[in-house]
């Protein structure tokens, strides 16, 4: 089961988030050979991304996703409510797993 994270991006800015997950014993949950990706949409029913997110992992046992995206992404994002999740790979078995989702908040821009 996904965790949920709701997320508030300011349009048109740099947005990063980091993201901690677990094991069920409580210890960082070790994302040695996984892959992330992640998309947010209008809708759960949206045929296409609003956006997608660049989504790393920079030291696998430590159970953290940093989740970023360019001011110039944000940019093309109107302002409202999305919904997002992260889907986790595993490299070695192919097995996927949602482990994040969650809403959008895209607040809008004043000074362009």
């Amino acid at each position: 089961m996904a965790i949920t994270s709701n997320l508030i991006i300011d349009q048109g800015t740099d947005f990063e988030a980091v993201i901690k997950l677990y094991s069920t014993n409580t210890s960082p949950l070790d994302l040695t050979n996984y892959n992330a990706t992640a998309q947010l949409r209008k809708s759960y029913d949206s045929t296409t991304a609003s956006g997608v997110f660049a989504v790393s992992i920079p030291i696998v046992t430590n159970g953290e996703l940093y989740l970023t995206m360019a001011a110039n992404s944000s940019t093309g994002l109107k302002y409202g409510r999305y919904v997002y999740d992260v889907l986790l790979t595993d490299t070695s078995t192919g097995v996927k797993t949602r482990a994040v989702e969650g809403i959008v908040t895209v607040m809008p821009s004043v000074t362009r």
